[in-house]
């Protein structure tokens, strides 16, 4: 078994096809691949099972999550190199490692399966969401997944998101800060919805309650938030006290599909559409029609994939599936803008801001870097690393322009047509004080 991070790197430059241009560190202490590169660190010849039996991104992902791969050395440098090695090369990524029919390849195979040790593979780290049944986006499977991805911890998220608690893009400025940044995006949603004192907003996926405080205290708006988690609902409601705003702004665990108390003046959907999924969209777009009034405005604000040549090829990324986000689905623009047009809406403005959040995503794995301790004794280490990695990954899609994030105003039409939107609204008012 001695040096063994030499035989990895002739196994996978035969695999693969051509070299690898990260370092392997293996469990032996050997280490091999081009010099001051990133060095892919294997601590356990577990991880080479994993590979084995789920061979590319899931594989890859339950051994960081198990602490039995690491990356020294630039990580957004190795997760660049790696994703175009992998998932860059055409296809699905199992399909870059595969059983074929040259001798040579299949050698190569079985050696590495030697180095692998005894089998079967280990099981899925215990962050990995188990298994779902029943059908997609029901009212107990939306619940079940939200819970998992927002229920981590509240005091986790202070460590990530800092003091805004504010969880999505945020809208930066030369020199600014994330605070400063978050608190100007949620500004520009108030001022694109033209909020006024006195109207009622309702603000779906609320999340821990920034946009309602924002928008009722510079706004004199009365919120209704809503949210699925009753984490995020209990400290949301723990801040509006102290804000003293708990006569502007209520806090509810509902589903978007059970609010009948319109209509609203105005409704803001921050990062919330993304847990809809496809087979639900059109249902969603009906139902915030069906809130607003006549000459009311929607802010929807979403991530949103690249379009596929072949949209039946389209698959839900089994990292983000697995660990992060389960049921997310990713729609393109253009078909988020044709479901919300079919529903009624007139769409006045698309502002594309994917830069923005490549800035915020980094930031984010800075915080959470330099309250590492912290986050795993508050959590796990495993969830600590599938945060890490997720958002590290997410910035490079968004800088590699894999992903994208727009926010859509658009406008309920009253029967005459009039928009009540001015003739030139992009400068959106005055910000806050």
């Amino acid at each position: 078994m001695a040096d063994a991070a030499s035989r990895l790197t002739a196994l996978a430059d035969k695999l693969l096809g051509e070299p690898l241009p990260v370092r392997i560190r293996a469990w032996d202490g050997s280490e091999a691949g081009p010099p001051g590169a990133p060095v892919l660190v294997l601590r356990h010849r577990r991880a080479l099972r994993r590979l084995l039996w789920r061979p590319g991104e899931l594989g890859l992902a339950r051994a960081w999550v198990a602490g039995e791969l690491d990356i020294e050395g630039d990580l957004y440098l190795a997760l660049d190199l790696i994703a175009g090695l992998l998932w860059e090369r055409g296809g699905h990524p199992e399909d870059a490692v595969h059983p074929v029919r040259d001798p040579r390849l299949r050698a190569a195979a079985l050696e590495l399966l030697r180095l692998a040790g005894p089998l079967p593979p280990p099981a899925p780290p215990a962050e990995e969401l188990r298994r779902r049944t029943g059908r997609l986006h029901t009212r107990r499977r939306d619940k079940q997944a939200i819970s998992h991805h927002y229920d981590v911890g509240n005091a986790f998220y202070e460590i990530v998101l800092g003091p805004s608690m504010v969880y999505s893009c945020a809208y930066w400025s030369e020199g600014g800060t994330l605070e400063d940044a978050q608190r100007d995006k949620l500004d520009l949603i108030c001022r694109k919805l033209s909020l006024e004192e006195g109207e009622r907003l309702l603000d779906v996926g609320c999340g821990w309650g920034s946009m309602a405080i924002h928008a009722a205290r510079h706004y004199g708006v009365h919120a209704v938030g809503i949210t699925l988690s009753a984490e995020q609902a209990a400290y949301a409601r723990k801040r509006i006290a102290g804000e003293g705003l708990t006569d502007r702004i209520e806090i509810r665990v509902q589903d978007y599909r059970d609010v009948d108390d319109g209509p609203y003046d105005a409704i803001s959907s921050i990062g919330m559409a993304e847990h809809v999924g496809t087979e639900r969209y059109r249902e969603y777009a009906d139902d915030l029609y069906a809130l607003l009034k006549d000459g009311g405005r929607l802010l929807n604000h979403q991530i949103a994939r690249r379009p596929e040549r072949d949209e039946a090829a389209y698959h839900v990324d089994e990292f983000i599936d697995a660990y992060v986000f389960p049921d997310g689905e990713l729609a393109p623009l253009g078909r988020t803008l044709s479901t919300l047009e079919e529903a009624g809406f007139e769409a006045r403005d698309v502002e594309a801001i994917r830069d923005h959040y490549a800035l915020t995503l980094r930031q984010w794995v800075a915080n959470l870097e330099a309250g590492w301790e912290r986050a795993t004794g508050l959590t796990s280490p495993g969830r600590a690393r599938v945060w890490r990695l997720y958002m590290a990954a997410s910035a490079l899609s968004f800088e590699r322009n894999r992903i994208g994030v727009n926010q859509i105003l658009a406008v309920k039409p009253p029967p005459g047509g009039a928009s009540g939107m001015p003739l030139r609204a992009r400068s959106w008012g005055s910000p806050a004080s």
